[in-house]
């Protein structure tokens, strides 16, 4: 039987453990089901969270075995009176990936909203607590005080989380942050093609790939910060978000110069079907923990025999 506290987070069976809580950003997460003492590997940047904040609580991890929890990062209201609810996701193992195809084990309540979330999910990122903002769904202006509920199902047991947009302190800035001087990249996925930026970004394809033989993807991203002079390279994550097998990928992390750019990369993949890759445009690892700044892309691939 699930537990909530009314606001976020429910457990689907077992002991509840003290509740987690990240020193930055809105995402809710208030119960886990008890995870057995495995001892925890380091982190490559262990960061220390402000006063009256927690640090990462690295007990959680351990290399595999343990489940992959869902979570509401905030919603975004946009100019054309329409919200996106905002979603990321922690797998707790440093090492194995956990693939929980769209149905039983991964669904979106109501389900008019299903099939945006990953079906693959990967590792604690180096360097990063986990994986902020991965998807977003959209909802009409009237949508009150109704929740959108992402279930996942590992090894018999249920995590799940409400997106609502009833709660003011969940409100994200969206893709500009004032405060921080900061703005996220904008992407393009296809020469002269649309371009997005924020956490719904933008989409491509389908782009066409054999099994075994590798496709060269090239994307563009600039970045225009209207409050100050910013330095920093652009950086671009290479991911799996769906598909029946796995992609290799030569490199799963690319630099564009600040002035911005073209990157590129090579994707292999194992077996024929309907895959969905999410290239991730941001400005550095801290920026996740102020739900700013980075934009989505999600390219379709076709692949045959």
């Amino acid at each position: 039987m699930a537990v909530s506290d009314g606001s976020g987070f429910l457990n689907g069976g077992g002991m509840t453990p003290p509740p987690l809580t990240f020193a930055r950003g809105a995402a809710l997460c208030v119960g886990l089901v008890a995870l057995s003492s495995v001892p925890a590997p380091a982190l490559g940047q262990a960061r220390v969270a402000n006063r009256g904040g927690h640090q990462f609580n690295l007990e959680f991890l351990r290399p595999s075995g343990g489940p992959v929890i869902p979570f509401f990062e905030g919603w975004h209201a946009r100019e054309d009176g329409s919200y996106d609810l905002v979603f990321g996701y922690w797998n707790v193992n440093t090492e194995e990936v956990l693939d929980l195809p769209l149905g039983p084990d991964n669904f979106i309540e109501p389900r008019e909203y299903d099939g945006a979330q990953p079906t693959r999910f990967l590792p604690v990122p180096d360097g990063d607590r986990r994986h902020w903002g991965v998807f977003t769904v959209r909802v009409p202006p009237d949508f009150g005080a109704q929740d959108v509920v992402w279930t996942l199902r590992v090894d018999g047991e249920s995590y799940s989380v409400p997106g609502r947009l009833t709660v003011a302190p969940y409100e994200l800035e969206g893709w500009e942050q004032r405060g921080r001087l900061n703005v996220a990249p904008a992407l393009r996925l296809e020469a002269g093609g649309a371009e997005g930026i924020g956490f719904s970004g933008v989409k491509a394809g389908p782009v066409r790939a054999r099994v075994g033989q590798p496709l060269p993807v090239t994307v563009w991203a600039r970045r225009d910060n209207p409050f100050r002079d910013d330095p920093r390279p652009i950086r671009v994550r290479w991911m799996q978000h769906q598909g029946p097998g796995a992609v290799a990928f030569a490199e799963t992390e690319t630099r564009i110069d600040a002035d911005g750019g073209a990157s590129s990369n090579e994707l292999t993949f194992d077996v024929p079907g309907a895959y969905l890759l999410r290239i991730l445009a941001y400005n550095s690892v801290p920026d996740f923990e102020f739900f700013c700044c980075w934009t989505n892309g999600f390219l379709e691939v076709e692949v045959g025999r």
